[in-house]
């Protein structure tokens, strides 16, 4: 019988309420962090003396970690309990985000980073599980749009908070941020959270050649997903070799998750059809949640010269968007079929990416608009029914390393996305720009007009005219080619979400009160 509903209803006090908010914050904090340093990236870069090769590393450093944590943190919650996971790790992030601030080199900043990611990752999966864990099925749809919203509204707001505070103080403060905060989520944790208790003979069975395999296994394919575009994939050596560790560390790890009793991974739910599905839903949403929250700025930067501050407050729109949308999509959550929920916003996800199709090299704040505030009420639309349906009739034995592997999908996403995505861009602005030239020859009447223009203009000025117009004109076919490979990246993405919105119609929605499965 559905045993969750039943045990969790009188034990919803206002103390557990209380403590599920402070891991709510720690949450934000965690996957806040990825993106707020992305923006300031260049002023890191400045602070420590790092070359361009070593700055993308304070980046990797932490997704690596982060990915690595987030499936082992359901064993960890297991073992120690998540009132000791959360508190150890809100500490341990605060710590390191303080060690982050004061690191005097790149390989100290990178090293904390990793650190900090690490214990990060052990933050957002217990939000997860306690959220479908001590509530009530009736009260989901209130839970579920706030840890939907956090999930989503934290890296699309990280690159305007990033901006803000690196430009009004310094970048040190894209760290020093944590510490006050982290602070008091730590004593929040440790004085609130009683949902469970520790049971400390796991750690007797611990699997430490899964945990390494595990470690292979998705620090490879992150390394992998992160370096690959920009080094040519496997002509790169090292990539080449984490390739290698990644499938070995892969196979030893699925071996491990179904000979033993008490594997590092544990993948049962996914014989769990509902959550099967979610999580696959939840890879797609992080491809476009991601990449959509990497292609924004990359425009803004590359095309229209913006620094990260303003970048920052141009695409806030999408955050706020989400914020309002939030409350609605819990309400209809309660009162609409799922599947319909799902259509809506898979189509509103594409509608946004295909609006973004006639994109010119001139499109500012009042073009992106509306194609951001359509990307933010989609994204909330379907998460709530996402989480709903991923995570919604697991049984809660089962819960917390369902949550650790539902949230890899959606990062493993986002990493796969972020892959896919620049090699897309820097493939086609290759194919564009030879296209292109091919078409500015000297027979070309519109190209040899276009030429006067220029070099009039310039010899007006006092120029070398005829010099300079052809510069001129290589640089404008040079950004034409960038816009041609962002809208043909745009126009897979609205493919993509199209398809997954057919997915819905041909999905069983989850019964009202379905019972988990027996175990």
């Amino acid at each position: 019988m559905s045993t969750a509903t039943q045990d969790s209803e009188p034990d919803l006090t206002p103390r557990r309420v209380a403590a599920f908010l402070v891991m709510v914050f720690g949450m934000f904090m965690a996957i806040l962090d990825i993106q707020i340093v992305s923006a300031s990236l260049p002023e890191i870069q400045a602070g420590l003396g790092a070359s361009s090769d070593e700055i993308s590393w304070v980046q990797t450093s932490y997704l690596i970690a982060e990915v690595v944590m987030i499936p082992l943190s359901g064993l960890l919650a297991r073992m120690m309990s998540t009132r000791y996971l959360f508190a150890l790790s809100a500490a341990g992030f605060t710590a390191a985000s303080f060690l982050c601030a004061t690191s005097g080199s790149i390989s100290e900043m990178i090293l904390w980073r990793g650190v900090q990611g690490f214990l990060g990752g052990g933050m957002i999966p217990s939000v997860f599980a306690a959220a479908f864990t001590i509530f009530p099925a009736s009260k989901r749809n209130i839970v579920s749009p706030m840890i939907g919203l956090i999930a989503t509204l934290a890296p699309t707001v990280g690159p305007t908070v990033g901006g803000y505070l690196s430009h009004t103080f310094s970048w040190h403060w894209l760290f020093l941020v944590n510490v006050p905060a982290g602070i008091l989520v730590s004593l929040g944790a440790l004085a609130l959270i009683d949902f469970d208790g520790p049971d400390w003979s796991l750690f007797n069975r611990f699997d430490w050649l899964g945990l390494g395999a595990l470690a292979c296994f998705l620090g490879g394919m992150e390394f992998v997903l992160e370096e690959g575009p920009g080094n040519d994939w496997f002509q790169d050596e090292a990539v080449a070799i984490l390739f290698a560790v990644m499938v070995v560390g892969g196979i030893l790890t699925f071996w491990r998750a179904v000979t033993r009793r008490d594997p590092v991974v544990d993948l049962s739910a996914f014989a769990n059809t509902n959550f099967a599905v979610g999580s696959v839903f939840s890879f797609v949403m992080g491809i476009g949640l991601y990449g959509m929250t990497y292609l924004y700025p990359l425009y803004l930067s590359s095309v229209r010269g913006y620094d990260s501050l303003m970048t920052g407050q141009t695409v806030f729109v999408s955050g706020l968007a989400m914020f309002c949308t939030a409350p609605l999509a819990g309400m209809l959550a309660s009162r609409v079929d799922l599947r319909a929920m799902l259509l809506v916003g898979f189509l509103g996800f594409g509608l946004s990416s295909w609006m973004l199709t006639g994109m010119t090299a001139e499109w500012d704040f009042q073009e992106l608009l509306l194609p951001q505030i359509l990307r933010g009420m989609s994204l909330m639309i379907c998460m709530v029914p996402i989480n709903n349906l991923a995570l919604g009739t697991l049984p809660p034995d089962k819960m917390k390393g369902a949550s650790g592997l539902y949230n890899l999908m959606r990062n493993l996403g986002g990493a796969v996305g972020l892959a896919l995505i620049n090699t897309l861009l820097s493939d086609r602005r290759a194919l564009h720009t030879a296209r292109l030239d091919e078409a500015l020859t000297w027979s070309n009447p519109e190209a040899l007009r276009q030429l006067d223009l220029m070099a009039a203009n310039l010899s007006a000025q006092g120029l070398d005219g005829a010099q300079g117009a052809l510069a001129q004109l290589a640089q404008r076919v040079a950004g034409q080619a960038v816009v041609m490979s962002f809208i043909d990246v745009f126009l897979l993405l609205t493919l993509l979400f199209v398809g997954l919105a057919v997915m819905a119609l041909a999905m069983k929605p989850p019964a009202r009160g379905a019972k988990p499965p027996a175990h």
